[in-house]
């Protein structure tokens, strides 16, 4: 561009010579400097024009730690986890998703009549690439099997946002973070994070006063003839920390991850309370109660069988919280008693 206006320069100070005898310097002179701010000004205008087009999008990382870029304007999300649906709602932007997995289907009445609900772990990507989102949210779920899914995605320069299974509250939180900043919602999403935050500091103070800790046995499924054992969780899981931040313990808490065990080993460790958040039979705790070889069970003699909100437990988001208040103020009611019940209808709190 400099060597463009540098030949303009020198062709003017050559027409400026020729014509010296029926023109003025000073309009000659008026001429150049006019032709050399046009050019300057044309190269300022593209620069600022690209420097536009540059901001469109920030490169990042999900919370899979995968390099990803994040659209600068985000209208349109996708969102393929429950847990991920549930706090898009909280924050603010459920106006801006058009689309859903289907175990979101509980919020449906929350967000648009035209939202489209997919599979999370079989999505149509042809479909949900013609939706024009600008970012896709996934959770660890969607690659269980060891593949990406959401590939065709990807490749179609679609900003897939991952976020693995949360195995701790600073977890949840760092994920939360991560969303919030991701639909640029940054404000909402303070708010609720130092809130989430606030309540597990404040819990596990109380928890840390507990010397009498109650063994407690968490059913997330209950035995079967099909399916015989009871699927539950050790050390290493958000609902781990759940128990142990209200001063319970685990009983499986000695072994690591997500964990099945026969109802003999559950028995023989004699839990002083069952939690359970099956959601999938009419009365959980009922069924659990009259199980055949369990009344000699400390939780049994004593009825102490609780169940606490699925939704919540399952979901590792902001309200995991409200299911460990729920949780702290069944085992330890006199310890949590000044926790108002997250659960409780406006007629029970009067």
């Amino acid at each position: 561009m400099k060597k463009k206006i540098l030949s303009l320069v020198l062709a003017s100070v050559l027409a400026l010579s020729l014509v010296t005898g029926c023109g003025s310097t000073e309009e000659a002179t008026t001429e150049i400097t006019t032709v050399a701010t046009t050019e300057a000004t044309t190269e300022a205008v593209a620069t600022e024009t690209e420097a536009k087009e540059t901001v469109k999008a920030t490169k990042g990382q999900d919370r899979a730690g995968n390099e990803v870029i994040i659209p600068n304007k985000v209208d349109r999300i996708i969102s393929m986890a429950p847990s991920t649906t549930r706090f898009l709602i909280d924050i603010g932007v459920a106006d801006k998703i058009v689309a859903i997995d289907t175990n979101s289907y509980a919020y449906l009445d929350q967000l648009p009549a035209d939202v489209q609900q997919f599979d999370m772990m079989a999505p149509d990507n042809e479909a949900l690439i013609a939706l024009n989102p600008d970012i896709i949210f996934t959770s660890g779920m969607s690659n269980a099997g060891g593949e990406d899914v959401y590939q065709s995605a990807r490749d179609a320069g679609i900003c897939v946002f991952d976020i693995p299974s949360s195995k701790s509250f600073d977890d949840i939180s760092q994920d939360l973070v991560a969303i919030g900043n991701a639909v640029h919602a940054n404000n909402a999403t303070t708010e609720i994070v130092n809130e989430f935050n606030s309540q597990v500091a404040e819990l596990k103070a109380i928890g840390e006063t507990i010397t009498t800790k109650k063994k407690v046995l968490f059913e997330i499924s209950l035995p079967s003839a099909d399916y015989p054992s009871i699927y539950t969780f050790g050390s290493g899981t958000y609902l781990d920390e759940m128990l142990t931040t209200i001063g319970a313990e685990n009983v499986t808490g000695d072994q690591e991850g997500w964990i099945s065990i026969s109802e003999e080993e559950a028995i023989a460790m004699n839990p002083d309370v069952i939690i359970t958040n099956v959601n999938y039979v009419d009365d959980p705790v009922g069924v659990i109660k009259s199980s055949t070889g369990w009344q000699n069970v400390t939780a049994i003699r004593n009825g102490a069988v609780y169940y606490i909100d699925a939704d919540a437990s399952n979901q590792p988001n902001n309200h995991v919280i409200d299911a460990t208040i729920q949780m702290a103020k069944l085992i330890y009611p006199d310890a949590f008693a000044d926790f108002g019940d997250p659960f409780a209808t406006a007629g029970d709190a009067e």
